[in-house]
């Protein structure tokens, strides 16, 4: 047996582990979300030419919920590993799985090209594009609030959560530099370079991976062989209450970014009197909001008694803002614009930043990685996914926005009630303080 870290040692490792699992994030997450702007932007040209206007843009957003159809089987699979194998070795495997498929897109032919095989070949390298981001999101969160110090695994959790939003903003970036192009060039061979960067990407995040050691929690159940011999098997047997739970408490930390950056980036360049680029700078402005004060959410929680009042205060306030956000963008103003989606943003954010860190305290050690997974890509796939699916079937249905704005709301609500009943269950985190941070009976296991 090694001798136990020192102080500074375990700092060390903690903050190693929290910047791997960030950039490792941010990596994954702009190659997921390119996939997002490019559906809104370019795919129905590329490869649905056939479809004109909205009836193209549906199908283009349709083969962007395909990766979140893909994303729970990512996260059972590598769950299954993460959970028996360690942590650090399935995140290597979902990086580069990530980063090739990515790869493929940027030179894949358009329907021109090679006719049907087009979007047939696009829909089946963005399912393998949500497997691997379905098993890279628990384990990021894992790999850093594992390594965290007592009593800060919400915020060494935030550390994969920021790669979200830092991936999002280096994808809108991307699209907003190569939106310069002319039309013909943009649409033939300039959407094509954000894809194509990935490689490079992939290759700074696995020498960074390679680095991090493996989780405390998971190397002790590997040395005392208490891993679990079928993970999903238990984690759906022995606590069905709170994976359904926790897919109801992931929906506005995952949709609320497909509202504003892919329905609404769709509706205020078709619908609305916005240019590609402006309504992608307003989007840039967004998610360099999320990136300051995003932080800011696992701090709060981490800082404050209750969970349960820091998550009411976090997300109360986008019951309002949500709606006002769509207002203002009908406006057609692009101050108004920005402002809107700006400051609808900073709720979302803030309990975005906790969220992994909470969710992962519901769940015990040896089942955390498939149980926390189960809970956010099941969320992606019924609720985070189709947001722009529903988003624009309820626009072309009714023609008015409002039948969205009421569908959000809706979202809000659902994310709080479920929260606030999964704050009641046991903490299973050996890093938190001896009392419960919800205020209720302590149970944290030690």
């Amino acid at each position: 047996m090694s001798a136990p870290l020192t102080q500074e040692q375990h700092r060390k490792t903690a903050n190693r582990a929290g910047f791997g699992a960030f950039i490792g994030s941010t990596i994954e997450w702009f190659d997921f979300y390119i996939y997002g702007t490019a559906s809104a932007l370019v795919f129905d040209d590329v490869f649905f030419p056939e479809l004109e206007g909205s009836i193209g843009t549906l199908v283009a957003f349709a083969t962007f919920w395909v990766g979140f159809l893909a994303r729970p089987l990512g996260g059972i699979v590598f769950g299954h590993f993460g959970d028996r194998l360690g942590r650090k070795k399935t995140l290597i495997i979902t990086l580069l799985l990530m980063g090739v498929s990515t790869t493929l897109i940027g030179v894949l032919p358009g329907y021109d090209t090679i006719g049907v095989a087009a979007p047939v070949a696009l829909v089946a390298i963005r399912m393998i594009q949500g497997i691997g981001l379905g098993g890279e999101w628990g384990g990021s969160v894992l790999i850093a609030s594992e390594h965290a110090p007592k009593g800060k695994s919400i915020l060494y959790g935030a550390f994969a959560q920021q790669g979200s939003p830092v991936g999002n903003t280096l994808s809108t970036v991307a699209f907003l530099a190569i939106s310069q192009l002319p039309e013909a060039d943009f649409i033939g061979w300039g959407w094509r370079i954000p894809f194509l960067a990935s490689a490079a990407l992939v290759v700074v995040g696995l020498f960074l991976r390679l680095r991090v050691t493996e989780s405390p929690a998971m190397a002790r159940l590997i040395e005392k062989k208490k891993v679990a011999k079928l993970p999903l098997s238990e984690v759906v047997r022995s606590y069905p209450g709170l994976i359904a739970l926790g897919i109801g408490a992931c929906t506005i930390g995952l949709s609320a970014t497909y509202f504003k950056s892919t329905f609404a980036l769709s509706w205020a360049t078709s619908s609305l009197d916005f240019d590609r680029s402006s309504f992608l700078t307003i989007i840039l402005v967004a998610n360099i909001t999320q990136i300051v004060v995003q932080p800011f959410g696992a701090v709060l929680a981490t800082r404050m008694r209750s969970w349960s009042r820091a998550v009411s205060v976090m997300l109360l306030p986008e019951l309002v803002l949500m709606p006002l956000m769509f207002m203002l963008i009908s406006t057609e103003n692009y101050g108004l614009a920005m402002l809107g989606v700006s400051v609808a943003t900073i709720p979302h954010c803030l309990y975005y930043a906790a969220l992994a860190g909470i969710l992962a305290s519901r769940f015990p050690a040896h089942v955390r990685y498939t149980g926390i997974s189960l809970c956010y890509q099941l969320c992606g796939t019924l609720l985070g996914g189709t947001t722009p699916v529903i988003g624009q079937f309820l626009l072309n249905r009714t023609g008015s926005i409002t039948a969205v704005i009421c569908y959000a709301v809706f979202q809000v609500a659902l994310t709080l009630g479920c929260m606030l009943l999964l704050l009641k269950k046991p903490n299973f985190d050996e890093r938190s303080p001896v009392e419960d941070r919800t205020g209720d009976k302590a149970v944290a296991a030690v």
